[in-house]
């Protein structure tokens, strides 16, 4: 077992303030094990810092770089968090899991919440002001319980603007484990073609 180099409460809060500047996605229990001391007394820090809890810091850092990136939908409207993005390429964005999503018989994340995550996290890449879902062919590869983190990506393949189609791949994870994958074709309204068959 490694042991955690032992520091004063001021070196430590010190060090607390960088971690939290460099990774402000950065967990309380992550910072307790880091700096061996309880979740508790990482809270105490935090308050005696001014520093926000991590669903602060996130809505803070979201609303402060991509509030008026995502042209598709607000970002309100987006299933977790989003903390990074670049349009018609790349978005990631996090939710917690918690006792309200998910079955109360055996704890498990009710599906469509998963999907939700991922599909607006589709449509919010698509650098347009109206992005539809087509069609999407998603796994759900592992179950994900109240208090599991969702990191989840999706990343532009490719697009036909002829069709005015874009494809989006979307993976969910879990502590770097896979716990859903999909496939995204989105209709947007750049460029010619047909909108048929579309939803959102």
């Amino acid at each position: 077992m490694t042991r955690v180099l032992k520091r004063t409460k001021k070196e430590r809060q010190r060090l607390l303030t960088e971690t939290i500047q460099n990774n402000p996605f950065v967990t309380d229990e992550q910072l307790a094990s880091q700096f061996g001391v309880s979740v508790q007394t990482i809270r105490l820090d935090r308050m005696e810092l001014s520093i926000p809890e991590l669903r602060e810091r996130i809505k803070g850092v979201a609303a402060q770089n991509y509030e008026n990136e995502v042209k598709s939908l607000p970002l309100d409207e987006v299933i977790g968090e989003i903390i990074d993005i670049e349009l018609d390429a790349r978005a990631l964005s996090i939710f917690d899991v918690k006792e309200e999503h998910v079955f109360q018989r055996n704890g498990i994340a009710r599906g469509h919440h998963l999907f939700a995550q991922a599909n607006s996290l589709a449509v919010a890449v698509i650098n347009d002001e109206l992005a539809l879902t087509v069609k999407s062919n998603v796994v759900f590869v592992k179950p994900v319980k109240a208090g599991d983190r969702v990191i989840t990506k999706a990343t532009v393949r490719d697009k036909n603007n002829e069709k005015n189609r874009t494809y989006i791949d979307v993976v969910s994870t879990v502590n770097n484990e896979t716990v859903f994958k999909g496939e995204f074709e989105m209709y947007r309204t750049k460029g010619s073609g047909d909108n048929d068959e579309i939803s959102n």
